[in-house]
């Protein structure tokens, strides 16, 4: 990633505060790009930024709530006031919800987590297409889960939302792949992030055991294992002729 693929695009970066999305921005800051940084965490968006401002990186911190229309148009606006466009999109903020069977689900959560994990990622690409469209391209990467293609007991929630991100996904790239606008998903495994940590998936000896027998591996995957493959994929779409292909399902 040293080799400047990405110099003097614009990558923006939601959920970019911890996890693979501080992960993906290191990667995107290391081929070049220019960072808007997203989170609903100020003190962690914040703290990467000055990360990478510490490296020598160009990089803005900008809060949103992304299940909020107003704060997901203000993060675009306050992108092009800084860098003049958006270039590349990872939409990869997301929470885990609660464990319960299907019909003990909360209502609340349940509303909550298909706000910030699907309808989020539907208003943060209805305004980034919007500004795409304004400079001929770009590409957008959704970051889903491996629950997007298959189910997982006591996550009915999450399950659904993630799911829902993959056919959002293809819906919207064979809508503006003509435009030159490439919209792919990605869907980790589990991956060893704070998100799993609070959902007890990672400090739970039992429940470690569990996911471990459903993965051919060895241990679990840190972020920082991931988000070359996503980076690249950004960068392919972005290049790539839009008759290649309307969208990417990565599964890792």
């Amino acid at each position: 990633m040293e080799d400047q693929k990405l110099l003097g695009e614009v990558a923006l970066v939601t959920g970019g505060g911890s996890g693979i999305g501080w992960a993906a921005c290191k990667a995107f800051a290391r081929a070049g790009a220019r960072i808007v940084v997203s989170d609903i965490d100020e003190e962690a968006g914040t703290r990467v930024v000055q990360r990478l401002a510490g490296c020598g990186r160009d990089a803005i911190f900008v809060r949103a709530d992304t299940s909020k229309a107003a704060d997901v148009e203000h993060l675009i606006e306050a992108a092009v006031r800084a860098y003049g466009c958006v270039d590349i999109a990872f939409n990869n903020a997301g929470i885990e919800g609660e464990l319960a069977l299907t019909a003990d689900y909360p209502d609340e959560v349940w509303d909550r987590v298909i706000a910030v994990n699907l309808t989020g990622v539907r208003l943060c690409m209805k305004h980034e297409i919007k500004e795409m469209l304004k400079h001929h391209g770009g590409a957008i990467v959704n970051n889903a889960s491996i629950l997007g293609v298959v189910g997982f007991a006591n996550a009915s929630a999450y399950t659904a939302a993630k799911h829902g991100v993959l056919g959002l996904t293809k819906a919207a790239a064979l809508e503006y792949a003509s435009s030159h606008i490439r919209i792919n998903a990605v869907c980790p495994a589990f991956i060893e992030t704070p998100m799993l940590a609070r959902a007890g998936l990672t400090t739970d000896p039992a429940r470690r055991a569990a996911i471990e027998k459903l993965h051919h591996w060895d241990g679990w995957d840190s972020p920082t294992k991931l988000p070359q493959r996503r980076c690249g994929s950004a960068l392919l779409r972005r290049r790539s002729s839009p008759a290649i292909r309307c969208w990417w399902t990565v599964a890792m």
